[in-house]
Order: C-alpha cells, then sequence, then structure tokens
C-alpha cells in the first residue's frame, strides 16, 4: 500500500474528484494532514461505503496490487487488512500472506470511524498514526472530514513524506466520494489572529460569564476543530 507515495502525485489523479487537501501542521516530530468533502449522500450510505474499502480504495497503492483483497471490520479491535494471495507454482508450496494496515479503535457507525496504523512506507518506521473519518449531515448531503495525525521518529523529511502522504490520503478519500454522487469541495477559512482571550458578557446579575456550548451539542467534527485550535494555541 502507498508504495509510490514518496512520489510527486500528477494533479490529473485528481482531476475527476478532487478533496480539498492540506498539511494542517508539520513539525520534526510529526505532520497532521486534513482532508474534507461534501457529498449528496445520506450518513448511513457514507458509512457503509466507508468500511467497503475494495470498492474505492486505490489498488496502486496495495502491497497486492489489487484492492479486492482489503477488508475492513468496523468494531474495536477491527483490522483494516488486506490478503496476499499465493503465486501458485508447480515446483514448490506457495502460501499465502497478509497485511494490517490498520486497527479499528472506535466505530460509530454513521459518525465516525478511527484507526490507527502507520501507513504504507510509515509502516518500516517506529511512528504512529491516527486516522479520524468524522461523517455529520449538513443541508447539501454529507460532510466528510478525513484527518490523519502521524508522529514520532522516522527516516523521512517530514514537510516532504507529509505532502505525499496527503497527496495519497486525498486520492483515498476522493475515490470514497466519487462513488456517493456528486461533491463540492470545502475551502479552507482561515482563523481571526487574535491576542484576545473568549469573549466575556456580563451577566444580569453583574457577574462576568463565558457562554460555551454544552460537550453533548458539539458534533464528531466540532470536536475535531476544537481539539485542533487547542493544539495550535498551546
Amino acid at each position: 500500500m502507498l508504495k509510490s507515495l514518496v512520489a510527486v502525485l500528477p494533479i490529473a489523479i485528481f482531476a475527476m474528484h478532487p478533496a480539498n487537501a492540506e498539511v494542517v501542521e508539520s513539525v520534526d516530530g510529526g505532520f497532521v494532514t486534513r482532508d474534507v468533502v461534501i457529498v449528496e449522500a445520506t450518513p448511513k450510505a457514507v458509512w457503509l461505503a466507508l468500511i467497503a474499502p475494495k470498492n474505492w480504495w486505490n489498488s496502486a497503492h496495495t502491497w497486492s496490487g489489487d484492492a479486492a483483497n482489503l477488508t475492513l471490520k468496523p468494531q474495536a479491535g477491527g483490522c483494516f487488512c488486506e490478503k496476499i494471495p499465493e503465486e501458485p507454482d508447480p515446483t514448490k508450496i506457495t502460501l499465502e500472506g497478509s497485511v494490517e494496515h490498520m486497527r479499528v479503535i472506535q466505530a460509530y457507525p454513521e459518525r465516525a470511524l478511527r484507526m490507527q496504523g502507520a501507513l504504507g512506507p510509515l509502516q518500516s518506521e517506529p511512528v504512529s498514526g491516527i486516522l479520524t473519518i468524522a461523517i455529520s449531515e449538513v443541508d447539501q448531503g454529507t460532510r466528510i472530514v478525513w484527518e490523519y495525525v502521524v508522529g514520532g521518529y522516522m527516516r523521512y523529511e517530514p514537510a516532504m513524506i507529509s505532502q505525499a502522504v496527503d497527496g495519497v490520503m486525498s486520492q483515498q478519500l476522493s475515490g470514497l466520494a466519487s462513488g456517493l454522487g456528486p461533491i463540492e469541495i470545502i475551502e479552507p477559512k482561515p482563523e481571526p489572529e487574535t491576542d484576545q482571550g473568549p469573549v466575556v458578557e456580563e451577566s444580569e446579575e453583574g457577574e462576568d460569564s463565558a457562554e460555551e456550548v454544552p460537550a453533548d451539542e458539539l458534533s464528531v467534527e466540532d470536536a475535531l476543530d476544537a481539539m485542533a485550535r487547542e493544539r495550535r494555541d498551546e
């Protein structure tokens, strides 16, 4: 999988079904990539498509060369795995192999899928990667946020490998989205730069209070955005 990750991916690959790709953070110890699309499909349809990667993952980024060998068990501890078929040879006994790409650590149907694993060439490095795919219903259909966080020692330059990884992640999200109807690209919205803290309003009793959104009213993607802002503010 991701064999050609370090190569520069031609723009033409994404021409038909692009995703808005962005490396949102790159430091010596790791990087974060984030892609977002909106598709004209229900969250249920998105979830059912998502857990069948053999139908949308690019075969060029598999170890066996065929996405049909991919399986994903959507439950905690479940494996996003690939079968390596045996190669028949009449002169010797051949065996079937396998690859664990990622392991599921959260499966929340129609809401979120989170998996842990170092993809492609990162598999040879002592790094940890967390892929979070957040699904939320919007007026136009369903919004898919695809975020991959990688951290740890690696023998790659983060600035280079992060761009290559994001290109491949964008390609996989585009493959998923292409089977779910027309898509809309979400343009990045820069956050306002300010040194001021949260807006504080005076209550009727004269006490200062900051208005907060209850945690149970936050969507999965809102929670992701909040965590990202906290990391940047640290």
